[in-house]
């Protein structure tokens, strides 16, 4: 069964293989690219219950055996976060497939876009599977290249900006992950996992320390953790909401990944447990204090997405195999509910028009059925009983309190404040964008003529409008025809909230509707599924901490 543990890297690549050579056939390429997330998708849930069954499955890429080659490692961790990460990129594929067809232009998407983000997704499955540190460097770069990509499809200006500053970041994370490589290699002559593991343990521990300080350095960038993180609010929102809501999704959890196999695998006894304890504090705190301060949904829920990094950071530090299964159970959760709400953001955005709360209001009262694909997941990133989110950070706070320092004390106090302030965060874009009736500034009842689908009066355009430069088009198609009712955005891609005349509203696009709706399925089977969820999660977690399980796997005979 081992056999399969490639496939999920394999696939996607094949995959945008094929969609590339199909470029002059845009029916084709969707299918091609739908088709194989969804066998990704089958191979990854197989891969997951054989690696719970049999434990970690191991390939010996091209037959050369570990350490030389490159080594696949399918455990308990890395199945999981298969499982979850491909199912929300095929969810994500198939909301940009409705976008275009939705916006008519089914028939000319930009036709590097299917494959590019297969490659994104060979990335990411890659890093989960990766058995040596050099491979998981191909990886970022791999997510580099494709992100970027994405992020300045369609070309305007505040995306190149965008894209310009995330490169720069990356680079400088590259940068350090490969010296850290580099030094690593130089002290122990290897940079297989596993072998790493057992060399590592006989260093000096000042050098330990210091390498230890590189890679988590390098992978706090990644995972966006403060202050590490100001890029982050600042890049994902120019981007449309198919792009943002993969990226917020799954790109920071690799660094988080990346960390976890640091701290476990390779430099555990908690030597540096205060100070990630610190970072998880200020990356809640901060993060959730700048969500608060937000007009635009995309930049506040981009600030959330920093905050919650703190949580999984939390029970990292933690070190004990409670944190870091709640670590476990709360990444499975964020994963899944940070891309539905950005993706039913990108549904308000085609509906009112904008996702500035100042020119949003009775969206529930116009879309009921958006407001419940917003309001649920929304519950449900604020941690409100029953919904998975409660049940992580209650995890989170228990193993907190389990380790009883002074520390951990003041952590669970901030991670409970910082739950409140996410509460109120999302309160906030419900009563403005949904509950209210019209916008305050909205001019003489904006919003109820552009339901109707009459031209609106002309308004004041948000400083991201402005900044954003002259519209540009979709990440997928040229520019539409303009219409009238038009409505100025956030961002230069949004679309008409109706059309078809006065008395007419343009119904949501029934494949946006579908993919946002299975994601925040997803996000309520987590909640009704949490004891199995939670006893995967604390079998990886006991697995991470003892080490041999990994070990065994790839050496069989003892680490050489």
């Amino acid at each position: 069964m081992s056999a399969l543990v490639p496939l999920p890297v394999i696939l996607p690549l094949l995959g945008a293989g094929i969609t590339l050579v199909l470029a002059r056939h845009p029916r084709a390429q969707r299918t091609t690219s739908v088709a194989a997330l969804t066998v990704t998708f089958g191979v990854a849930l197989a891969l997951l219950v054989i690696a719970h069954r049999d434990g970690p499955q191991v390939v010996l890429v091209g037959g050369w055996p570990a350490p030389l080659g490159i080594v696949l490692v399918a455990d308990q961790l890395a199945t999981l976060l298969l499982v979850v990460s491909t199912a929300v990129t095929l969810c994500v594929l198939l909301y940009s497939i409705g976008e275009g067809r939705a916006d008519g232009r089914e028939s000319t998407p930009v036709a590097i876009y299917h494959p590019t983000y297969l490659i994104l997704t060979a990335g990411v499955t890659n890093a989960f599977l990766s058995g040596d540190l050099f491979n998981l460097y191909v990886s970022f770069e791999i997510l580099l290249g494709a992100s970027f990509v994405l992020l300045t499809l369609g070309g305007t200006e505040v995306r190149i900006r965008a894209g310009t500053t995330y490169v720069v970041v990356s680079i400088l994370s590259s940068v350090i992950f490969l010296a850290a490589i580099g030094l690593i290699y130089a002290a122990t002559g290897t940079v297989n996992l596993a072998q790493l593991a057992e060399r590592l343990d006989g260093l000096p521990d000042g050098l330990r320390l210091v390498l230890q300080l590189m890679l988590l350095l390098a992978f706090g960038i990644k995972a966006a953790v403060f202050p590490l993180s100001a890029w982050l609010p600042d890049s994902y929102p120019t981007a449309p909401a198919p792009v943002t809501a993969v990226f917020a999704g799954l790109l920071t959890k690799v660094g988080v990944y990346a960390v976890i196999r640091t701290e476990t695998l390779l430099f555990p006894g908690g030597r540096t447990q205060d100070m990630l304890l610190i970072v998880a504090l200020l990356t809640m705190v901060v993060g959730i204090l700048g969500a608060v301060a937000q007009s635009d949904i995309k930049r506040l829920l981009s600030f959330t997405l920093v905050s919650h990094i703190g949580y999984m950071l939390f029970g990292i530090a933690l070190g004990t195999a409670a944190g870091l299964a709640a670590a476990i159970f709360y990444v499975v959760h964020h994963i899944t509910i940070q891309t539905t709400l950005f993706l039913a953001t990108g549904l308000v955005e085609r509906r009112g028009g904008s996702t500035n709360l100042e020119r949003l209001g009775g969206l529930a009262r116009a879309a009921p059925l958006l407001a419940v694909l917003f309001f649920l997941p929304a519950l449900n990133l604020a941690g409100i009983p029953p919904f998975s989110g409660f049940l992580g950070k209650l995890g989170l706070l228990q193993a907190g309190v389990a380790d009883g320092s002074p520390l951990a004390w003041t952590v669970v106090a901030g991670s409970t404040l910082t739950s409140l302030l996410t509460l109120y965060a999302v309160t906030r874009v419900w009563n403005l964008a949904f509950w209210r009736k019209t916008a305050p500034d909205a001019g003489h009842g904006e919003l109820e003529p552009v339901l109707a689908g009459s031209t609106p009066p002309p308004g004041p355009v948000s400083p991201a409008a402005s900044d954003a430069g002259p519209a540009g088009p979709t990440p997928l198609a040229p520019p539409r025809p303009s219409t009238a009712a038009r409505v100025p955005s956030t961002d230069s891609d949004s679309t008409p909230l109706a059309a078809g005349g006065p008395g007419a509203v343009e119904p949501m696009p029934p494949l946006l509707v579908g993919a946002t709706t299975a994601l925040v399925v997803i996000g309520l089977a987590l909640m009704v599924l949490a004891g199995p969820l939670f006893d995967i999660s604390t079998e990886a977690a006991a697995n991470l901490v003892d080490r041999t399980p990994y070990i065994e796997a790839v050496f069989p005979q003892g680490a050489p």
